[in-house]
């Protein structure tokens, strides 16, 4: 779990990189430097490390992750990582039926595992729906994977096209092809739930929706597998074997380049003189520390319109997975008011947990509610979900990652129209000393751990090359 106390501030006024933000990216980024033989900083601002991963200990004393939880078909790096810790991960229960809600109806279906064949991971031919509506959410779907298919993960301004389809908001591109709102329902959920960030269709362009499908495909499983004890576990090792670099609740904010190095200015005074800086923090947290010299006007351009997601994390828990027994896999997707999806994230075992989501605007309409009208209005959609039995959870825990200064939301940054083409070109390119880490900075999974993790080393290998 995590450790509020700060360690004893450290003695190392002269480290070969400072790495700013101990979440899981920049401690990857530390280890692998401290590892390969260089002397390392991590400032952190919050009291805990493990940033957008984190583990505590519910009421009845169940390990939950407040934060990502879920590891990848495809997230190899990550699976490296919990093989290393002797850390056991278990599949997420997807046998049975799920239910698909619309427009107050609940559909039952199966899951479809192929997922450019579903409707939103469900067999579209067990919904019951009209065949019509769903041959029209098929060919938006095919349209969509057309246009995945041609974005480049490294370049998506030299996509065909690009700066028409960056000044097109996904909305807009939706409305061209069809007015039907079945039909455009897929991706803007995927806008506000696919691992996308928590944004409305009409806040992000169809170029940036679709090249985070491109480099994050939902059709590689992201959530493919749980860890025993929770992931945040994972956090917590790595700071324990940093816990000598590790400077707690040390907000930076003045990074000046020097000859040869850089000074990174803390809040508190302390400066600290290194070879190079590291920064694993979220973008729009990026633009609250001083530059000097500043950043260049492609940077800042960038930055600013890189606004964190809207994002809400629900955890339901319950005596035992009560769904199940009703052929129920606790899948739920849809148009409810508040909830857009739930997932069985029950241990084995254990007691019967859902995790559930309110991302984007409905995340910013429940949070302005008083607190019994936002667990009142989280019970009502798992009662219109699961039935009467959702109704009583032995505990309800309602994690608003808005209210986390140090995140600013989750799961991830996402880029306003405009933003690819403009500023694009920048966006993986160092400021002189100072480089950047992140779940963002990565090319392939950014918005996950896994995007955390190759970010965390491809900073680590800059730094080594910078100093070398």
């Amino acid at each position: 779990m995590s450790d509020d106390r700060p360690p004893a501030r450290l003695q190392q006024p002269h480290p070969d990189v400072v790495v700013v933000g101990a979440g899981l990216s920049g401690l990857i980024c530390a280890r692998a430097l401290h590892r390969a033989g260089l002397a390392v900083q991590v400032l952190e601002a919050r009291p805990r490390c493990g940033g957008r991963m984190h583990r505590q200990l519910s009421e009845s004393g169940l390990p939950i992750d407040l934060g990502g939880q879920w590891v990848g078909a495809t997230h190899h790096r990550l699976q490296a990582l919990l093989a290393e810790f002797g850390l056991r991960r278990f599949p997420t229960f997807y046998d049975g039926e799920g239910v698909f809600h619309w427009n107050g109806q609940a559909h039952r279906a199966g899951v479809e595992h192929a997922f450019e064949a579903s409707l939103l991971f469900f067999k579209p031919q067990e919904l019951g729906l009209a065949q019509a509506a769903i041959d029209e959410v098929q060919a938006v779907q095919r349209r969509f994977r057309h246009l995945v298919d041609q974005v480049p993960a490294l370049t998506p301004w030299s996509t065909p096209d690009a700066t028409g389809l960056d000044r097109t908001t996904v909305s807009q591109w939706l409305e061209q092809l069809s007015s039907s709102a079945l039909a455009a329902y897929p991706l803007a959920w995927l806008t506000r739930l696919g691992g996308s960030g928590g944004f409305e269709p009409h806040e992000s362009s169809i170029l940036h929706l679709a090249w985070t499908q491109a480099v994050a495909p939902q059709h590689e499983t992201p959530e493919a597998w749980l860890v025993e004890g929770g992931i945040g576990q994972v956090g917590e090792r790595l700071a324990a074997e940093l816990q000598a670099c590790i400077q707690l609740g040390t907000p930076v904010v003045t990074i000046r380049q020097q000859p040869g190095g850089v000074l990174v200015g803390c809040a508190d005074g302390t400066e600290v003189n290194a070879g190079a800086a590291v920064v694993a923090i979220p973008p729009p947290l990026r633009l609250a520390i001083h530059y000097d010299p500043p950043l260049p006007a492609q940077w800042s351009g960038l930055l600013q319109r890189s606004p964190m997601g809207a994002m809400v994390k629900v955890l339901a828990l319950y005596r035992q997975p009560f769904w199940r027994g009703q052929g129920l896999n606790g899948l739920g997707i849809g148009n409810l008011p508040t909830l857009e999806l739930t997932v069985d994230s029950s241990p084995p075992g254990g007691p019967g947990v859902l995790a559930g989501f309110i991302a984007g605007e409905r995340a910013a309409r429940w949070q302005e509610l008083p607190e019994r009208e936002q667990r009142q209005a989280v019970i009502a959609d798992l009662v219109a979900w699961w039935g009467p039995q959702a109704a009583e959870p032995m505990e309800l825990v309602l994690h608003n990652w808005n209210r986390e200064s140090w995140s600013g939301g989750a799961f991830t940054s996402f880029l306003t129209p405009g933003a690819w083409t403009s500023y694009g070109p920048i966006w993986q390119q160092p400021h002189e000393r100072v480089l950047w880490a992140g779940t963002e900075a990565s090319s392939r999974w950014p918005g996950y751990f896994e995007g955390a993790i190759e970010a965390g080393l491809a900073a680590a290998a800059q730094a080594r090359a910078l100093l070398a």
